[in-house]
């Protein structure tokens, strides 16, 4: 794919997403394309979020461990994509959906390919624009949850928008209630002092 190829249909992902959607699923990539694909986007990502730190380094202290080893990063995005991947398909056909783990994987690397996009124009507007990055970010944030929903109720075969985003909710909370679970097993705590 081109340049002005990828571009074109990052557009398209925005004004006409189930299409777009319906193309992407129309391709039948098999397992190992799609594992390759979010590889790629995280691998992306991760040195997008290296470049950022080092171009402006995050305010809260406690992130920088994270954000400054590309590595860690990525292996915490790769868990987070996954898991992300794994609860939409759930909570999706937990509502009557249809969607199969593959096709909102394809569709999820996607959106984080859209994503690389975004975070590559910020690493530029950032510096020169700040007023300019932050309206370009929010406008994003807004498209990608768009997009998102779509790509969904394309997947699980969803003729409406409200069961796909009912579909997302469910798996965000699913996710940080998960998230809760593990830490409070794991003996992790919050703001809490042996004088208690």
């Amino acid at each position: 794919m081109t340049l002005n190829g990828y571009l074109s249909l990052a557009w398209q992902s925005v004004v006409a997403p189930r299409d777009v959607a319906r193309m992407l699923l129309s391709l039948r990539l098999g397992t190992e394309a799609i594992a390759c694909a979010m590889a790629l986007v995280v691998v992306l990502q991760s040195a997008l979020v290296g470049v950022s730190v080092q171009l402006a380094p995050p305010d809260d202290e406690a992130l920088m461990p994270l954000l400054s080893q590309p590595m860690v990063f990525a292996g915490g995005l790769a868990i987070v994509m996954v898991a992300t991947i794994v609860a939409m398909t759930w909570s999706g056909r937990g509502i009557g959906g249809t969607g199969r783990l593959r096709d909102v994987a394809l569709l999820v690397a996607w959106v984080q390919g859209l994503d690389v996009l975004v975070q590559a124009l910020l690493i530029v507007l950032a510096p020169i624009a700040p007023g300019l990055a932050g309206i370009v970010s929010l406008a994003a944030s807004a498209a990608g949850i768009w997009i998102l929903i779509n790509f969904l109720a394309e997947a699980h075969g969803f003729e409406g928008l409200g069961k796909s985003a009912l579909s997302v909710l469910l798996a965000v909370t699913g996710l940080a209630l998960g998230i809760a679970l593990f830490l409070s097993l794991s003996g992790a705590t919050v703001g809490m002092t042996g004088d208690v």
